[in-house]
């Protein structure tokens, strides 16, 4: 499925994701699924939450830049291979794959991956 995730530009210094962290608990938001990539000066924490609007508005009110962008939600079987078996069909469909990373979620013999793909709805129609 396709899902909103949140970007979170945030500078590297120390507490800034327990800011963040301290403001969704606050708001009573759950997080299902993040990420974080840094570099020398920043980082971007890209997060999947329980209500993503609600999310992006506490965020924004907070003074923190933040962008919304569309990424696939898979369900795969926690076994060996299954993410393999993805990565092969979004290959032979050219479906090119910009990052991905796992969600905190896990149901019985099921994970969740997250992918960040050039086109949403082309992935979608790949997995269907």
């Amino acid at each position: 499925m396709i899902i909103k995730q949140i970007s979170v530009f945030l500078e590297n210094t120390a507490g800034r994701i327990a800011d963040v962290t301290r403001i969704l608990k606050e708001g009573g938001i759950n997080l299902k699924a993040l990420m974080i990539a840094d570099t020398a000066d920043f980082g971007i924490l890209r997060i999947i939450t329980d209500e993503s609007e609600k999310a992006l508005k506490l965020l924004s009110d907070a003074k923190f830049t933040t962008r919304t962008t569309d990424v696939l939600a898979v369900s795969i079987n926690d076994k060996v291979g299954s993410l393999h078996d993805v990565m092969q069909l979004f290959e032979k469909n050219g479906i090119n794959i910009e990052y991905l990373y796992a969600s905190l979620e896990k149901t019985g013999d099921t994970a969740i991956i997250i992918f960040k793909v050039e086109d949403p709805q082309k992935g979608l129609e790949v997995l269907k």
